[in-house]
């Protein structure tokens, strides 16, 4: 068994903090280890030297001051892996939940968005966060630390602005330019700057910041800075209130036409409820739209403004009401088209009748209120809403002029 001197000791002490290790406890920890083992494996009259530099070897990967790194950062966090994990953990979960959240949304299935917006929300608040938190510790400079926290908040940023522009909530655009400055001016001159003085990482470093240039100006082509606005010109108020005028017109002759038929009551109560219901609907979306309930020709002299915006904006915190209109014109129009068609059916003893096509994938009565809310503008809406009122109006009043043939013919 060797026994170790003071003076060999104090050379193994010195050498220690020669390479980095500054912490007097973790020297002396060190110290006691390295005194440990060369005693218990060395040879009585060995080479202590080139046994001890073997021996020291084998404490790091590269340098020994890496030990005093990892103590430092094990002191400073606690709960180290722990947070390792969750930060593992809730990105795995975010990838996952968003890419189902998307698929979903392509598929227009339900429960798309609660995907969506769980997955951002865990990858911004848990996720990047906590990566930045435990990156952080790795870097010495306080310029690679800010261009980490650069890249955190510029991520966590374009996150929400994706967010909020999938959900169409106010605000999409401005976080989304907020993004584009920080990455334009401060977080790609820091990276380019830092990265092209590495001859190692400089081919890297260029090809990096041009992908991040274009990323930035593709998601400019996206920011609608501005939202779309233009006036209705003279034609088409004069249009839409002669279509006001028609539809109202059309409707008092159904109701003369088939007041003495009680055959009919059942489908003119339908017919009335689904006009009272349309006629609400289109005068909440003028209001929202030019400031009016109804329209009218003398309007024409007046700048009515409308930005065609997306159903989402028209709804607003009046979703759940809206909704529920919806749902049961949804259920009106199928009960009096069903009704309808097996009358015409009985009356003419053919299976093959012509229908007006009042269902369709652009309509309101899709049914997928993830559709409407996203993909219908409320001048579409509006369109979709005039035409369920002519069509089911048209379509009742030809049952009432076929139930007056086949009475005369019989």
């Amino acid at each position: 068994m060797y026994q170790i001197s003071d003076q060999q000791i104090d050379y193994i002490l010195n050498d220690i903090g020669a390479r980095g290790v500054e912490m007097e406890s973790l020297q002396q920890n060190l110290l006691d280890h390295i005194c440990c083992v060369i005693e218990n494996n060395l040879e009585a009259n060995g080479d202590f030297e080139s046994f001890y530099k073997k021996t020291i070897q084998t404490f790091y990967k590269d340098a020994l001051w890496e030990i005093e790194e990892e103590t430092i950062l094990l002191l400073t966090f606690k709960n180290y892996y722990t947070m390792k994990k969750i930060m593992i953990i809730s990105g795995t979960f975010s990838a996952i939940v968003m890419s189902i959240g998307i698929l979903f949304k392509f598929m227009h299935w339900p429960g798309a968005a609660i995907c969506i917006l769980l997955g951002i929300v865990v990858s911004s608040l848990v996720f990047l966060p906590l990566l930045f938190t435990l990156k952080a510790k790795e870097k010495q400079s306080i310029k690679d630390k800010l261009i980490l926290g650069l890249a955190t908040a510029s991520g966590i940023l374009i996150s929400f602005a994706v967010l909020f522009k999938i959900m169409h909530w106010p605000g999409a655009n401005l976080m989304g330019l907020i993004f584009v400055g920080i990455m334009l001016v401060l977080y790609i001159p820091l990276y380019f700057f830092s990265g092209i003085k590495n001859p190692e990482a400089k081919i890297n470093t260029i090809v990096t910041t041009i992908i991040m240039i274009m990323g930035c100006g593709l998601f400019l082509t996206l920011v609608n800075a501005k939202p779309t606005t233009r006036n209705l010109d003279n034609s088409e108020i004069e249009f839409m209130a002669d279509d006001q005028i028609m539809i109202k017109n059309e409707a008092e002759s159904l109701y003369a036409m088939s007041e003495n038929d009680t055959s009919l009551s059942k489908s003119i109560i339908r017919v009335k409820e689904i006009y009272t219901i349309c006629e609400e609907l289109k005068a909440d979306i003028l209001e929202f739209e030019v400031g009016h309930r109804i329209i009218t020709k003398d309007l024409k002299d007046k700048n009515l403004h409308v930005s065609n915006a997306l159903v989402s904006q028209f709804f607003g915190s009046n979703r759940a009401l809206y909704e529920k209109k919806i749902e049961l014109l949804n259920k009106l129009v199928n009960e009096q088209y069903t009704a309808c068609w097996l009358e015409k059916i009985r009356l003419l003893k053919k299976e093959n009748v012509g229908m007006r096509s009042i269902f369709s994938r652009s309509s309101i009565l899709t049914g997928d209120f993830d559709f409407i809310y996203y993909n219908n503008t409320t001048l579409g809406a509006y369109k979709d809403i005039y035409e369920i009122q002519l069509n089911t109006i048209e379509d009742l009043k030809e049952l009432a002029e076929l139930k007056q043939e086949y009475i005369k013919s019989n």
